[in-house]
């Protein structure tokens, strides 16, 4: 399944890190600032004070974390596109298994099994949904009718003998 929209793969990694960090601190501002708001002591100034601190301190955090996961994701996948030789989405769910095995390794084999199998499983339902999404798709638009090549097995016209131009 080629993807002519993504990049070769040296700069698909950087692609995929930068657009992970932005969707880390994008999500985590958003979360962290309606925490930061909601733990805030009383007074709207407090609480937009405390909002604004906890966006400064968590929101770049979280946006590191994710272009961790995003880049560790994409180089194990052009890996793996290399050594296979074709891009499908196996290449995405051991991607994604290998990643959350990696980033669990801290924590002791039975965690790395366990990211692993999230990982996974993740991955395998985001590509089921892509591929189901894309089969219903495909439905809605055919490619319209096919003409008969021979014109001699065209049918005849229903408004008989009429002709336009004579």
């Amino acid at each position: 399944m080629e993807e002519y929209a993504r990049e070769p793969c040296p700069w698909r990694i950087v692609d995929d890190c930068g657009g992970a960090y932005t969707m880390g601190a994008i999500g985590g501002g958003i979360f962290q600032s309606i925490k930061g708001f909601r733990n805030a002591p009383v007074g709207m100034s407090h609480r937009f004070r405390g909002s604004l601190t906890a966006v400064k301190t968590r929101a770049p955090q979280l946006g590191g974390s994710f272009a961790i996961w995003g880049g560790l994701f994409s180089m194990i996948d052009c890996g793996l596109v290399k050594v296979r030789g074709k891009e499908d989405p196996w290449n995405s769910i051991t991607s994604g298994a290998l990643t959350g095995a990696i980033l669990a390794a801290r924590n002791g084999p039975m965690a790395m099994v366990g990211s692993a199998a999230m990982g996974g499983i993740l991955l395998a339902l985001i590509e089921g949904a892509g591929i189901m999404l894309t089969r219903f798709a495909s439905t809605q638009f055919p490619t319209g009718p096919q003409f008969a090549d021979d014109p001699s097995q065209l049918q005849n016209p229903s408004f008989g003998e009429y002709r336009q131009y004579q």
